[in-house]
Formats: structure tokens, sequence, C-alpha cells
């Protein structure tokens, strides 16, 4: 029988990239191993799965809005406040998202909070979880432009929808009481359906300065928090700690 194409030809038509790329190296090696048909179109689909994981891995994390990603590897475990150190084992595990658990880091600035908070959404992506990455502020900002717009129905649903959705720097800007009342119907969409973690330089007795309604603090408080991980993040600086390490190394 003839043939009309190329296999380079039928892997781009198919997008197969990973055979358009590598059909030479598999060659190759079914020569030198002496692969039969079965074990060839293996290695094949095999590339072709890993390739497709990590392009969607990539969508996930652009997706998410990292601005500046964070790992968990890039931690110093040691230099972490103790309130979190013996916690982390578990919130890796990502049981918190499959639980549908908050988790709140709360205390001084500097300790961690934000590395911890993207590390785990990045981990989250990395397993084929939909996370949504933002600060508050922005959030909020967002959240009344859609109002504005009549767009608000459509980024409720898609708020929802997200695996894991972090709220970064809560307690930095203070909310009037229109934007405070936003912030509480939006982030109750997800209570004890999905999982959403909050970052605070505050202890939930001063939310009070950020939102002037003590009902509606409350109300946000006892929301976010119920089966929750309350972790304690104050200690000396994370940030300042390894600045001082790596002077030291510099000297």
């Amino acid at each position: 029988m003839e043939h009309q194409h190329t296999i380079e030809w039928y892997g781009r038509e198919l997008g197969l990239s990973y055979l358009v790329a590598e059909k030479d190296n598999i060659t190759k090696l079914a020569q030198e191993h002496g692969w039969g048909l079965e074990e060839a179109l293996h290695a094949i689909l095999e590339g072709e799965y890993d390739r497709r994981l990590i392009g969607r891995q990539k969508a996930r994390i652009k997706t998410a809005g990292f601005v500046q990603p964070k790992y968990l590897e890039e931690l110093d475990r040691n230099e972490l406040p103790e309130g979190v150190r013996n916690l982390l084992p578990r919130l890796e595990t990502l049981d918190f998202v499959r639980e549908h658990r908050n988790i709140v880091f709360y205390g001084n600035p500097g300790t961690g909070k934000t590395h911890l908070a993207k590390a785990l959404g990045m981990k989250a992506c990395l397993e084929g979880m939909h996370v949504m990455y933002t600060s508050v502020p922005h959030l909020i900002t967002q959240i009344k432009e859609c109002k504005s717009q009549k767009k608000l129905h459509q980024l409720e649903l898609r708020f929802m929808k997200y695996d894991l959705v972090i709220c970064d720097e809560f307690g930095y800007v203070s909310c009037d009481k229109e934007a405070g009342e936003l912030l509480f119907n939006h982030l109750s969409l997800r209570a004890d359906s999905k999982s959403t973690i909050i970052t605070t330089n505050l202890a939930f007795d001063r939310w009070g300065e950020v939102i002037r309604d003590k009902v509606l603090v409350a109300a946000m408080v006892d929301r976010l928090t119920h089966n929750a991980h309350l972790i304690n993040m104050n200690g000396e600086s994370y940030r300042l700690k390894q600045t001082k390490k790596f002077n030291q190394q510099n000297k």
C-alpha cells in the first residue's frame, strides 16, 4: 500500500507533537533494544501523555494568576513559625482541598503566609486542581466592577467552581460597608463546598478594624473558620531571617 503522507504529517494533523519531535529517537531506541510494535507505541503514547500533562499543568498555573509562583521545596521549614511547622506535612497532602476545608494563615508580616499559600496552590495546580489566586483588595475591585457591569453572576459562577481559592492580604486595606458585604457574600458561595485560603496580618479580634460592621465581621469569621485550619504565623520575620542567612553566607 502506498503511503500518501509521512508519519510527521499525521503526527501534526493529530496533534501528536511528541511523535513529531521524537520519531527518530524512538526509532533508534526501538532498534537498539529490539522493541516490537507494542513497546514502540507505549513509548510514543507515554511521551505524548507526559507532554500534555505538563501543558495542562502550565495552563492551570497561568489561569491561577500567580504573579510570582512559589514552591514548598523553596521553604526552609526549620525557620517557619511553630504554628505551621508541624502541620505542614498534613497540609501538603492537599486533603484539606478534597475535604473542602479552609485555611486561615494569620500573623505578623514576613513570616511566610503568602509563600505557603501560593506554594500550596502551586502543588494543587500540579496535581490537577483548578486554583485562583488573588489579593483581597483586587478581589473587591473585581466584584465591584462586575456588579456595575451587571456581570456579577458570571463571576460568582466561576468563583464557585475553583477547587481552591487563595485570598491574600486581608487586612492591608480597610473596606467600606458595601465592600465588606460584597466580600462576605462572595466568600460565602464556597462555604462547606470548596476550599479557601485566607492570609491576614490581623488576629480575628482585629478584623473589625478592616470592616466597620460588627455583625458582618462576626458572620465572616464564623463562616471562614468553620471546620478550618487556623494557623498562627506570628514569629520573627521569615524574610528577615533568610536575608540574614544570605548575608552571612556571602561575607
